[in-house]
């Protein structure tokens, strides 16, 4: 039986510490991004606002889209600290990290021992350092809550299942069920039901259960949960009027199963999408080798992962609504098998040669970031139909140069030929990516993407008492930045001018292509927003050309 590759008690401080550096790097780096983050964290301020726990609000309205579990442990901790953009940036990383312990936890209930410890100790840096997993988790959005509480209904079913802790199982699972709910609705089902369900395809042979009460307990499980959601939903439902509970108890979701299999995109659309948002462990042949010798050993836990995040991949693939990060729940149980399959006795060990695989590609990537303003400048017509912004050629000898040291890093620990000298030479070259996407991408693009200074200058508007609206869908953008105290009115482009006629000292907050503004009226203010320019027109604009006023195409 092979030992633990990291010691115990200092195997997760590691991974805890490499989750606060990427963590306070992108706190450092970038603004809170729209229209997601800006949205989320709107709704919370809201609620605060309000002093409203049931329903929650967007633009003085309530806001069916998302259930508020985000929303109000951001307001505890507001109403315990104070109201500040950090705390409400830190919730959703917080929840990741607590995934990461979870996904610990459960490689030690899989696996008995030294087993469980080493898959343990090793899947939570796999699954930090993996493309996709380190973006989200720096991003107040829900899908780390949902890895959360996918992995503690895992740990219920597993001690159910594994420990005859019946009833604690039971309860975990729908513990986990219910604030899955509560913190992204019915989908946290998709990501605990399979496994539950197989549950023969994963036991031990001594604990196999009695099947009519196991399926009994996954019944009571989901009995638990759906009480924890109603008794929110049922309240708020009735707060939230006709309009709200209609679309809360009926609409969204009559909508969302109508459209689910309309195959927007097709089914196999995830499938090239896997080695990059499991880079950079795609590129390293200790995984390949690892994953092509799992069968050796027909265990449990190994089935268990497979179970679990190939199923729920089957089931998003069914989906027509695809996004990469609908799948963020399903990787610590992948994470696992692929823990597992490295640590293991029979695992191939590791290759001084394995690392170059990662420095090919970082001095490809490296490459293709130098070359990009020499294209840029050889192929006009190329550069204009990118239309890149300027920020977006800053800072790339910094970042090919960050690129260039992982690179160094990856080799240099790579000939050192030990499993953890492998490890570090995939951890250290994917968190130097990371840092120089926001280090030195990030913060020259900050200006495009923080809507605090225009968030001010609203807020500046409605303390002198202007009437403001804005043209287009408004998400909720400047509510928070500006700590705004009242809703922006929506209105259409065309209807500018008129709006501006009948409120003599308003204003209309737009979004517009930068050239269009070269002959329109000079705006009270202008900044980039997401690759346009967000203007405040006022009453004083002259109206007479309509043109100036209507968002182009």
């Amino acid at each position: 039986m092979t030992a633990s590759p990291l010691g115990n008690r200092n195997a997760f401080t590691f991974t805890a510490l490499l989750w606060l550096v990427v963590v306070a790097a992108a706190l450092y780096a970038r603004p809170l991004m729209p229209i997601d983050e800006t949205r989320y964290v709107t709704v919370a301020w809201e609620m605060h606002l309000a002093d409203h726990w049931l329903v929650p609000l967007l633009n003085g309205e309530a806001y069916h889209h998302k259930p508020p579990l985000l929303f109000w442990i951001i307001r505890l901790g507001w109403l315990a600290f104070g109201v500040s953009e950090t705390w409400a940036r830190l919730v959703a990383p917080l929840f990741g990290l607590g995934a990461l312990g979870l996904t610990a936890w459960l490689g030690r209930l899989l696996w008995p021992g030294e087993q469980g410890r080493a898959a343990g100790n090793v899947a939570p840096l796999l699954l930090l350092t993996a493309a996709w997993w380190m973006l989200f988790a720096t991003l107040s959005m829900f899908d780390l809550i949902m890895a959360f509480f996918a992995v503690l209904g895992w740990i219920g079913l597993t001690l159910n299942l594994h420990y005859r802790k019946r009833w604690t199982g039971i309860l975990i699972t729908g513990l986990a069920i219910g604030l899955g709910v509560l913190g992204k609705g019915p989908v946290i089902l998709v990501y605990i039901l399979p496994p539950a369900l197989f549950a023969p395809l994963w036991m031990r042979r001594e604990t196999k259960p009695g099947w009519l009460g196991w399926y009994g307990g996954v019944l009571l499980s989901m009995v638990i949960g759906a009480a924890i959601g109603l008794a929110w939903a049922l309240p708020a439902a009735e707060a939230g009027g006709a309009a709200y509970k209609q679309a809360l108890l009926w609409g969204q979701t009559a909508g969302r199963v109508r459209d689910s299999f309309a195959h927007r995109r097709p089914f196999w659309w995830y499938l090239p999408l896997l080695p990059l948002l499991l880079f950079p462990w795609s590129l390293w042949p200790p995984a390949w080798r690892a994953l092509a010798l799992w069968r050796r050993a027909a265990e449990p836990g190994l089935r268990f992962g497979l179970v679990a995040s190939l199923t729920g991949l089957l089931v998003f693939s069914m989906i027509s609504g695809k996004q990469p990060h609908y799948l963020l729940p399903l990787a610590p149980a992948f994470m696992l098998v692929l823990a597992r399959s490295l640590t293991a006795e029979w695992a191939a060990p590791a290759k001084a040669r394995d690392a170059w695989w990662l420095a090919a590609a970082f001095v490809l990537l490296a490459a293709a970031i130098l070359a990009l303003p020499v294209g840029m400048a050889a192929l006009p017509k190329l550069a204009a139909k990118l239309d890149l912004p300027d920020w977006a050629l800053e800072n790339l000898l910094e970042i090919a140069a960050l690129l260039l040291l992982g690179l160094l890093a990856a080799l240099w620990l790579g000939r050192r030929g030990s499993f953890l000298a492998s490890l570090g030479a995939m951890v250290v070259p994917a968190t130097l990516l990371f840092l120089a996407v926001h280090l030195f991408g990030f913060i020259p693009a900050r200006p495009a993407y923080d809507l605090a200074p225009a968030g001010a200058v609203i807020r500046r508007g409605q303390d002198e008492g202007r009437p403001i609206a804005y043209a287009g869908d408004y998400h909720g953008e400047y509510q928070f930045l500006g700590r705004l105290e009242k809703p922006l009115q929506e209105i259409d482009y065309a209807a500018i001018p008129a709006w501006l006629a009948t409120h003599p000292n308003g204003w209309v907050v737009a979004r517009y292509r930068e050239e269009h503004l070269d002959s329109a009226p000079k705006p009270v203010y202008a900044q980039q927003k997401r690759g346009r320019m967000m203007v405040i027109w006022d009453a004083a604009a002259p109206t007479g050309n309509p043109e100036f006023f209507r968002q182009p195409r």
